[in-house]
């Protein structure tokens, strides 16, 4: 896999995770554990797609 392939595919699952953490927070009842966990990955991806970036 080359590495412009490798970020798009990472782009990709930041993108899908911030999705699935904006209706995580507009579901009635967040489970707060399960948020932080998703934006515990969502920042370890930004910071993946950062370094490879540089």
């Amino acid at each position: 896999m080359s590495l412009s392939a490798h970020l798009e595919e990472l782009k990709k699952k930041h993108e899908t995770l911030d999705h699935e953490v904006e209706e995580l927070q507009r579901a009635p009842g967040i489970d707060t554990l399960q948020l932080a966990a998703l934006k515990k990955q969502k920042l370890k991806l930004k910071e993946e797609i950062e370094r490879l970036s540089s």
